[in-house]
């Protein structure tokens, strides 16, 4: 003889349906947790350098104010930096630091910089005749610079290329902020190129004999 089973009640029904929603929510909650954090490793070995607490220009005198000692992974430290910043008090920047950037030696006036010039190659000053010109190159532009003369008889002077492609090693930045001499630049306009041993005796030469002038090529 059959037996009939009775149906379940509704509320077993609603039940039931609630505790599997229930595991289908703390299934997705545990998978959705992120991971335990593992155990901590090792600090990044730091060391101390000396960075620029502002923006510096080049041509920027170094004070003490400018100058501040900051922890940096030793893979990450550039060649030159030092963590001695009363050694770098005083020195002359040859070239702009951002601040937060360290200062290394070829960012200043000294063997460091002269280190920069290629093999076979001098440094050579060279006086502009329009000193706002000067301030228009920062270190590792590359310029040609122009000879204008007179020539003879001719209304007209002659100019000459007397360095071609030479690199800026230093350059001056404006240091009077206001009154009649605001804008002239320090050291009175004076480049620093790095040339070959002839084509800085022919700047010398024009020097000399003409005013000078430069065009800025690509860096």
């Amino acid at each position: 003889m059959p037996r009939f089973r009775r149906p379940h009640s509704p509320v077993h029904l609603l039940l039931r349906q609630v505790a599997a929603a229930a595991l289908v929510c703390l299934a997705l909650v545990l998978a959705l947790r992120p991971p335990p954090p593992g155990p901590a490793g090792p600090a990044a070995a730091t060391t101390p350098v000396v960075v620029a607490t502002v923006d510096l220009p080049a041509g920027t005198v170094l004070t003490a104010g400018d100058l501040a000692e900051a922890e940096l992974p030793i893979g990450l430290l550039p060649s030159g930096g030092t963590a001695d910043a009363e050694r770098l008090t005083g020195q002359l920047l040859a070239a702009p630091v951002r601040a937060g950037e360290p200062v290394t030696d070829v960012r200043l006036v000294g063997p460091g910089l002269w280190s920069t010039v290629p093999a076979g190659q001098v440094a050579a000053p060279v006086r502009l005749a329009d000193l706002a010109v000067a301030t228009l190159l920062r270190a590792g532009d590359r310029v040609d610079v122009l000879a204008a003369g007179a020539a003879g008889p001719t209304p007209s002077p002659a100019v000459e290329v007397v360095a071609a492609d030479a690199l800026v090693l230093t350059a001056p930045t404006p240091a009077v902020a206001d009154g009649p001499a605001a804008g002239a630049p320090a050291g009175g306009g004076l480049l620093v190129l790095a040339v070959s041993p002839d084509t800085a005796a022919r700047l010398a030469a024009a020097a000399a004999t003409a005013t000078l002038t430069v065009t800025l090529g690509r860096p």
